[in-house]
Protein backbone atom coordinates (compact mmCIF):
# COMPACT_ATOMS: atom_id res chain seq x y z
CA UNK A 1 0.00 0.00 0.00
CA UNK A 2 1.37 3.14 -0.88
CA UNK A 3 1.93 6.64 1.10
CA UNK A 4 -0.05 9.46 1.64
CA UNK A 5 2.61 11.33 -0.14
CA UNK A 6 2.90 8.85 -2.89
CA UNK A 7 -0.76 8.55 -3.72
CA UNK A 8 -0.82 12.80 -3.77
CA UNK A 9 2.21 12.36 -6.25
CA UNK A 10 0.15 9.51 -8.06
CA UNK A 11 -2.84 11.33 -8.26
CA UNK A 12 -1.14 14.91 -9.88
CA UNK A 13 1.04 12.73 -12.22
CA UNK A 14 -2.23 11.45 -13.19
CA UNK A 15 -3.62 14.78 -13.93
CA UNK A 16 -0.87 16.20 -15.42
CA UNK A 17 -0.23 13.13 -18.09
CA UNK A 18 -4.31 13.53 -18.96
CA UNK A 19 -3.24 17.09 -20.47
CA UNK A 20 -0.01 16.95 -21.51
CA UNK A 21 0.74 12.87 -22.85
CA UNK A 22 3.42 12.59 -19.88
CA UNK A 23 4.65 14.59 -16.81
CA UNK A 24 8.39 16.24 -16.03
CA UNK A 25 10.19 17.32 -12.47
CA UNK A 26 8.89 20.75 -12.94
CA UNK A 27 5.32 20.10 -13.45
CA UNK A 28 5.04 18.28 -10.10
CA UNK A 29 7.30 20.24 -8.55
CA UNK A 30 4.81 23.42 -9.06
CA UNK A 31 1.76 21.86 -8.66
CA UNK A 32 2.73 20.24 -5.37
CA UNK A 33 4.70 23.20 -4.21
CA UNK A 34 7.59 20.99 -3.81
CA UNK A 35 11.51 21.34 -4.80
CA UNK A 36 12.76 19.38 -8.00
CA UNK A 37 15.09 17.44 -5.93
CA UNK A 38 11.99 15.95 -4.01
CA UNK A 39 10.22 15.47 -7.07
CA UNK A 40 13.16 13.64 -8.34
CA UNK A 41 13.33 11.26 -5.31
CA UNK A 42 9.65 10.46 -4.96
CA UNK A 43 10.03 9.58 -9.15
CA UNK A 44 12.63 7.06 -8.05
CA UNK A 45 10.79 5.49 -5.38
CA UNK A 46 7.60 5.44 -7.07
CA UNK A 47 9.12 4.10 -10.04
CA UNK A 48 10.96 1.29 -7.85
CA UNK A 49 7.66 0.08 -6.74
CA UNK A 50 6.19 -0.47 -9.79
CA UNK A 51 3.83 2.41 -10.17
CA UNK A 52 5.21 4.53 -13.15
CA UNK A 53 7.44 4.71 -15.98
CA UNK A 54 10.52 6.78 -15.19
CA UNK A 55 13.42 7.92 -17.71
CA UNK A 56 15.92 10.42 -15.98
CA UNK A 57 15.59 13.79 -17.72
CA UNK A 58 12.46 12.42 -19.06
CA UNK A 59 8.81 12.40 -18.52
CA UNK A 60 7.07 9.94 -16.78
CA UNK A 61 3.91 7.93 -17.43
CA UNK A 62 1.58 5.99 -15.08
CA UNK A 63 2.09 2.16 -15.22
CA UNK A 64 -1.64 0.15 -14.90
CA UNK A 65 -0.90 -0.38 -11.18
CA UNK A 66 0.09 3.38 -10.73
CA UNK A 67 -2.92 4.58 -12.50
CA UNK A 68 -5.18 2.55 -10.62
CA UNK A 69 -4.42 4.12 -7.09
CA UNK A 70 -4.33 7.64 -8.67
CA UNK A 71 -7.72 6.91 -10.05
CA UNK A 72 -9.14 5.72 -6.98
CA UNK A 73 -7.29 8.31 -4.50
CA UNK A 74 -8.93 10.91 -6.92
CA UNK A 75 -12.01 9.28 -6.85
CA UNK A 76 -12.66 8.95 -3.08
CA UNK A 77 -10.95 13.04 -3.14
CA UNK A 78 -14.15 13.51 -5.50
CA UNK A 79 -16.90 12.26 -3.45
CA UNK A 80 -15.96 13.08 -0.09
CA UNK A 81 -15.57 16.73 -1.27
CA UNK A 82 -18.46 16.61 -3.10
CA UNK A 83 -20.38 15.51 -0.22
CA UNK A 84 -18.76 17.88 2.78
CA UNK A 85 -19.88 20.36 0.39
CA UNK A 86 -23.57 19.22 0.12
CA UNK A 87 -23.54 19.45 4.19
CA UNK A 88 -22.55 23.14 3.81
CA UNK A 89 -18.87 22.97 4.31
CA UNK A 90 -16.95 25.90 2.80
CA UNK A 91 -14.70 24.55 -0.56
CA UNK A 92 -11.48 25.55 0.87
CA UNK A 93 -11.98 23.33 3.77
CA UNK A 94 -13.89 20.85 2.03
CA UNK A 95 -11.03 20.30 -0.12
CA UNK A 96 -8.62 20.17 2.63
CA UNK A 97 -10.33 17.63 4.41
CA UNK A 98 -11.31 15.76 1.50
CA UNK A 99 -7.64 15.42 1.06
CA UNK A 100 -6.96 13.93 4.20
CA UNK A 101 -10.08 11.64 4.25
CA UNK A 102 -9.31 9.77 0.82
CA UNK A 103 -6.08 8.48 2.31
CA UNK A 104 -7.26 7.29 5.81
CA UNK A 105 -10.60 5.70 4.97
CA UNK A 106 -10.79 1.82 4.48
CA UNK A 107 -12.99 0.39 1.77
CA UNK A 108 -15.74 -0.68 4.13
CA UNK A 109 -15.80 2.47 5.56
CA UNK A 110 -15.73 4.16 1.76
CA UNK A 111 -18.35 1.95 0.33
CA UNK A 112 -21.04 2.58 3.24
CA UNK A 113 -19.85 6.69 2.74
CA UNK A 114 -20.99 6.60 -1.06
CA UNK A 115 -23.94 4.53 -0.17
CA UNK A 116 -24.93 7.56 2.19
CA UNK A 117 -24.18 9.88 -0.51
CA UNK A 118 -26.93 8.06 -2.77
CA UNK A 119 -29.22 7.74 -0.54
CA UNK A 120 -28.49 11.96 -0.30
CA UNK A 121 -29.99 12.27 -3.30
CA UNK A 122 -33.05 10.51 -3.17
CA UNK A 123 -36.02 12.39 -1.82
CA UNK A 124 -35.88 11.61 1.85
CA UNK A 125 -32.09 11.69 2.08
CA UNK A 126 -32.74 15.66 0.51
CA UNK A 127 -35.12 15.64 3.43
CA UNK A 128 -32.89 14.88 5.92
CA UNK A 129 -30.15 16.36 4.65
CA UNK A 130 -32.07 19.76 4.66
CA UNK A 131 -33.56 19.19 8.09
CA UNK A 132 -29.35 18.56 9.41
CA UNK A 133 -28.58 21.87 7.47
CA UNK A 134 -31.30 24.08 9.59
CA UNK A 135 -30.80 22.32 12.39
CA UNK A 136 -27.16 23.31 12.10
CA UNK A 137 -27.88 26.49 11.36
CA UNK A 138 -30.14 27.23 14.68
CA UNK A 139 -27.06 25.65 16.12
CA UNK A 140 -24.80 28.42 15.30
CA UNK A 141 -27.39 31.11 15.77
CA UNK A 142 -28.03 30.01 19.07
CA UNK A 143 -24.01 30.52 20.21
Amino acid sequence: MPTDRKEDYLKEIDKIVAEKGYAQVKDLANALDVGPSSVTGMFKKLADDGFINYEKYGGVTLTKRGKEIARTTQEKFSSINEFLKVLGVCEEIADEDACKMEHILDMETYETFLNFKEFAKTKEGKNLIEKFKDFEKNKKQSK
